[in-house]
């Protein structure tokens, strides 16, 4: 574990050299956050941001969203796909915290250790792990690694979790390899890396940045080499 942990750590620095510091956009408040990471599930940001501003321009408050008719909401969120599962979705969660809290507020859990606050959100239907981990770390500035489809998958190729590990385990383990001080960074970096380089279907692997820390590209190597070999 201790060489992972500095491998990982030499990952982080290795990205931060190629890419820089990244910055994400304006940080929104724990309750919008919620309700935009909900909205991002099965889409794209793009798709994500208009239903998210759909339902902001057509709603003066979280408040009436929670309150309207499900069939306005799902009108509103239409934009950011499979509104008749989001907007019940977001209605119900929006409740259940009212109905605990007594208002729409997340910035309490600022003040809570990260594994209480964690589990406080994720025991609402809808808010998994990767969810609550943004709101946690991106609005409230806590100590949480979001794993999305592009970390889960580049952290496998790369070699810095177990292959058949799910992504539910992924979070805690991430968790446990990367320093807290880095999850921001590393997270938009790691991201970053997929999307432009280290793509689903196939990796650019010269262009990458952090070909000399990879598995993916020394078991390749390792294929090629047992292949000329057998010539």
């Amino acid at each position: 574990m201790k060489n992972l942990k500095e491998r990982a750590i030499k990952i982080h620095e290795t990205l931060l050299e190629a890419f820089g510091e990244p910055i994400w956009r304006t940080p929104l408040p724990a309750i919008d956050e919620l309700v935009s990471t909900i909205l991002s599930q099965n889409t794209n940001d793009v798709n994500r941001d208009r239903g998210f501003d759909a339902l902001r321009a057509k709603f003066p408050s979280w408040e009436a969203v929670r309150d309207a008719k499900a069939e306005d909401v799902m009108d509103a969120i239409r934009p950011a796909g499979l509104a008749n599962q989001k907007g019940p979705r977001i209605q119900q969660v929006l409740r259940a915290i009212t109905e605990e809290r007594g208002v729409l507020d997340l910035e309490f859990l600022a003040e809570l250790p990260v594994e209480e606050a964690r589990a406080w959100l994720t025991k609402f239907n809808g808010v998994g792990p990767k969810t609550a981990a943004i709101v946690l770390c991106f609005s409230l500035n806590m100590p949480a690694f979001p794993v999305d489809t592009h970390i889960y998958r580049v952290s496998g190729r790369i070699g810095l979790r177990p292959e058949k590990m799910n992504v539910e385990q992924a979070h805690p383990y991430l968790e446990s390899i990367f320093p807290p001080e880095t999850y921001y960074a590393a997270h938009l970096n790691i991201i970053r890396l997929g999307r432009e380089i280290c793509g689903a279907r196939k990796p650019n692997c010269p262009q990458c940045p952090i070909i000399k820390l990879c598995e993916y590209i020394k078991k390749n190597d390792e294929v090629n080499d047992d292949d000329d070999d057998a010539l």
